[in-house]
């Protein structure tokens, strides 16, 4: 038996057509970012700048998939957002800049802390507008506007990084040291001490885009997505600011306020995330109440632990296929009852009913193959 391919309800337009155009977009970017590694000079420092580039990525990539685990979106938009933010919107802020420069008559510091935000945060806060007006079912809450924007910048840092490692490699006038120990000190600051930064300053725009979904006036939507990129670029241009004119006291003063923030913001996606366990189970029981799955079910769909104890059963006992099958059902049990749980509070969600429907269609096509471990306590007689 093989698992069958997932089903979207409804089918989305245009999607093998983007696919192809950021598989070529990807492309792109490794040829891109050979480049930039070679600014570096030789093959060592290129290497070494790459290198450094991707030590975050595993602890960046762990942090925004835990956020995402209750409600994850489409890998392909995960990967779409990283794409973005490393090619595309490296590319629409590096020809705005390039433009200014040759427009104006504007210092290092100037471009730093004014260009700079002005340019980057809204070429890759396009991604999230853009997935906004698309397929509005991506961002739907407070979460996924964080997760998305977090995976963008961590694409734009990365590429930006690899570029200040290959010029901390080569060396120059205003830099005291050179070569690997060049690189290694600016990887130090950006890599270790600010991994965070650039998807803390998007996080703004991503929390307005995730508020904004649930609004209904049209003004209010404007106001507050123009709300939330202004404190991204404001956050974007203080950091800038406090390394092109505060000297060392201010920028130490920046940093523990962005990294207070950025604390606060985990605090909050935390609490967030707690409350998607608590919806997850009410809906569940609604659903259940209807008949539309069994009450034995539900700690299996919810709980992380009580989930992956069922996904071991049916491998150990059944085979891969059925350890398949379980991770599928708990995927679909989890979109329907989060989407279940906004159509009955009122949000509007496109194609709402239909879509609840057919992930229900979904689910009951599996039950032939699903093997889920007995009750945990015994059902009460109805």
């Amino acid at each position: 038996m093989r698992l069958p391919k997932r089903r979207e309800h409804p089918t989305q337009r245009g999607r093998l057509l983007l696919k192809i155009l950021f598989t070529l977009v990807a492309v792109l970017g490794v040829v891109g970012g050979v480049v930039i590694s070679l600014e570096a000079g030789d093959a060592a420092g290129a290497g070494l700048s790459v290198a450094y580039a991707f030590i975050p990525l595993p602890l960046l990539w762990l942090a925004y998939w835990w956020l995402d685990r209750y409600e994850p979106e489409p890998r392909r938009y995960k990967i779409a957002a990283f794409i973005w933010g490393a090619v595309v919107a490296v590319a629409i802020a590096l020809a705005v800049q390039i433009g200014v420069q040759l427009t104006f008559d504007l210092s290092d510091e100037q471009m730093a802390s004014f260009i700079a935000p002005i340019s980057e945060e809204p070429a890759k806060g396009l991604f999230l507008l853009l997935t906004f007006l698309r397929w509005r079912r991506i961002i739907d809450g407070f979460i996924d506007g964080l997760v998305v924007a977090g995976l963008v910048g961590v694409g734009f840092a990365f590429v930006e990084n690899i570029g200040y490692y290959a010029a901390s490699y080569l060396g120059s006038p205003d830099l005291k040291v050179a070569g690997a120990d060049g690189a290694t000190s600016t990887f130090i600051v950006r890599g270790i001490f600010s991994p965070f930064a650039h998807p803390l300053f998007l996080s703004a725009f991503g929390i307005a885009i995730g508020i904004a979904v649930m609004l209904r006036s049209r003004v209010l939507k404007i106001l507050v997505l123009g709300a939330g990129m202004a404190v991204s670029i404001a956050l974007h241009g203080l950091w800038n600011a406090s390394l092109s004119y505060g000297g060392g006291a201010a920028f130490v003063l920046v940093y523990l306020v962005l990294g207070a923030l950025l604390l606060g913001l985990g605090v909050m996606a935390v609490v967030v995330r707690v409350g998607q366990v608590r919806t997850l189970e009410r809906s569940l029981s609604y659903v259940a109440e209807r008949g539309w799955i069994h009450p034995a079910e539900i700690p299996y769909l919810s709980r992380f632990g009580h989930r992956k104890a069922a996904r071991n059963h049916a491998r150990a006992n059944y085979g891969k296929v059925a350890g398949q099958v379980v991770t599928r059902y708990q995927r679909l049990a989890t979109e329907m009852a989060f989407l279940h749980d906004a159509i009955m509070t009122g949000r509007a969600k496109p194609h709402g009913i239909e879509r609840t429907y057919g992930l229900l269609d979904e689910m009951h096509s599996l039950r032939p193959a699903l093997r889920l471990p007995p009750a945990l306590t015994p059902l009460r007689p109805r």
